[in-house]
C-alpha cells in the first residue's frame, strides 16, 4: 500500500492517471474513498494524487492535540515523495483551510489554487458548531453524532428529495462512526480552532477560484465572498440550490467547474 512517513506516522496516497496534476485535499469527515466516484473522469487524461490527512482513512492517528498546520506540512511530504511541481492544489471545507495555508507557505510549488465551501478563519459562530460536533462525538454514539452533523451538510431540499439515499447513507456512515473515528474527529476539530489566514489573503498571488454553494449553513456564502476580495487573482462562482457537500449534491456542476478551470483554458460554464 502506497504510504509516506512525516514524523514517524504513516500518510497514506494515492496516485490515478497521467498528466496535468490536482492533489485533492479532503474536507473532515472525508477520506481518499470520498472521491471514488470522481477518479475516472478526473483522471481521464491528467494526474490525480488523493491523500488521507493525519486522523483521516488509511492514515496513522495522532497521539495528542495538533494544529492544521501540520497538515500542511503532511501534504509537502506527499508533494515531494512525488517529486511533483507546479501542481493544481484542490481544498473543500477543511481541505480548503489547508490548501490556503499552503498556498501562502509553499506557493512557489502551485500552479492553481480551487476552494470549495471553505472560510478564511474559524470564527466563534464556526467554532461554537464544531464544539457542537465535539459533544456530539463524546457521546461515541454514531446516531447521535449522525443526527447533529450530516443534515446540516446537505441542502434541505436536497435531504428531503433523497430520502431514500440518505437512509441509506445513514446505514453506512453508522458502521464509520465508530470509537476511534469519533476520537479522531475530536482531534481534527480542535486542529482548526485558531486558524485565520483572513488578513493574509492578499499575499496569494496565483490563480484562484471560489466556489460557493447557496444553502452551505456550515460555510456560508459570505465567507467565500471574503475569500474572493482577499484573493487579487481569483474568479468566484456560486453553485445554486446547493449545501455544503457540492460534489455530493451537484456532482455534474463540480465535475464542470473543476475541470473548465483546470484544464480547459475557456470560460467556465456550469450545465
Amino acid at each position: 500500500m502506497p504510504f509516506i512517513k512525516y514524523n514517524e506516522k504513516n500518510i497514506y496516497y494515492e496516485v490515478h492517471g497521467e498528466g496535468e496534476v490536482i492533489v485533492i485535499l479532503n474536507g473532515i469527515m472525508m477520506s481518499h474513498m470520498s472521491w471514488k466516484a470522481f477518479i475516472p473522469e478526473l483522471s481521464r487524461n491528467n494526474k490525480v494524487v488523493l491523500l488521507d490527512f493525519l486522523d483521516q482513512g488509511k492514515s496513522d492517528k495522532m497521539d495528542s492535540l495538533y494544529k492544521q498546520d501540520l497538515q500542511v506540512e503532511v501534504v509537502k511530504a506527499v508533494i515531494d515523495k512525488l517529486e511533483l511541481n507546479k501542481i493544481n492544489l484542490f481544498g473543500i471545507s477543511y481541505g480548503g483551510e489547508v490548501a490556503l495555508q499552503f498556498a501562502l507557505k509553499y506557493k512557489n510549488l502551485l500552479n492553481k489554487l480551487i476552494l470549495f465551501n471553505t472560510t478564511s478563519n474559524t470564527n466563534s459562530w464556526l467554532q461554537d458548531i464544531g464544539r457542537g460536533w465535539i459533544n456530539a462525538a463524546e457521546t461515541k454514539d454514531a446516531e447521535t453524532f449522525y443526527n447533529v452533523t450530516i443534515p446540516i451538510i446537505y441542502s434541505p431540499s436536497f435531504y428531503n428529495k433523497n430520502i431514500d439515499w440518505m437512509n441509506k447513507r445513514r446505514k453506512i456512515l453508522y458502521k464509520v462512526f465508530k470509537e476511534d473515528f469519533l476520537i479522531s474527529m475530536i482531534r481534527l476539530i480542535k486542529s482548526a480552532e485558531g486558524y485565520d489566514v483572513k488578513e493574509k489573503l492578499n499575499k496569494i498571488d496565483i490563480s484562484t477560484l471560489i466556489v460557493s454553494s447557496e444553502y452551505d449553513f456550515i460555510t456560508p456564502v459570505a465567507e467565500q465572498e471574503d475569500i474572493y476580495k482577499g484573493i487579487p487573482n481569483s474568479q468566484y462562482i456560486l453553485i445554486r440550490e446547493c449545501g455544503h457537500a457540492s460534489m455530493y449534491e451537484k456532482p455534474n456542476e463540480f465535475i464542470n467547474i473543476l475541470k473548465g478551470y483546470l484544464f480547459v483554458e475557456k470560460e467556465i460554464k456550469i450545465v
